[in-house]
């Protein structure tokens, strides 16, 4: 909690900071789940601004949508993965990324947050987790916001 603010203060200001409905992109090669992913993501009253199931797709939506936000599972349909497109969005776009992993290989997950602007959330998780981790990432973008 920042120095001398009451909670209703921060609280307040994290509400201003979030104020404008945030784009997010989803790519999940499981249907289902991407539909549940957005379903959730429209609950928290912000919006998805595409799906894909594949790398190469969720480069050019990001370069055509740029989301505020890009969630990213890291095995795709097609030839490339999603921490291959995860990386070519986060060096040509500037636009953070959260991948989606069933990987429980702590060494592999470090990897991926290596390559990325904002970490990953385990497969599976809940609604309050991934508000929380998207809500902090959005958070932190809003006080540094993107440079290109």
């Amino acid at each position: 909690m920042s120095k001398g603010l009451s909670r209703e203060q921060v609280n307040s200001r994290e509400k201003t900071i979030l104020k404008k409905s945030p784009n997010i992109l989803i790519v999940e090669d499981e249907n289902i789940i991407a539909l549940d992913i957005q379903n959730t993501i429209e609950e928290f009253g912000w919006k998805v601004c595409a799906i894909t199931s594949r790398g190469e797709e969720s480069i050019r939506l990001a370069a055509k949508f740029r989301p505020d936000l890009v969630l990213m599972d890291i095995r795709l349909k097609g030839k490339m993965n999603g921490t291959a497109a995860a990386k070519i969005i986060s060096d040509t776009l500037n636009i953070p990324i959260i991948y989606l992993t069933a990987y429980r290989d702590k060494e592999k997950n470090i990897q991926m947050i290596q390559n990325s602007l904002s970490g990953y959330i385990q497969k599976p998780f809940s609604q309050n987790e991934l508000h929380s981790k998207m809500k902090k990432i959005l958070s932190q973008i809003r006080k540094y916001p993107k440079t290109n």
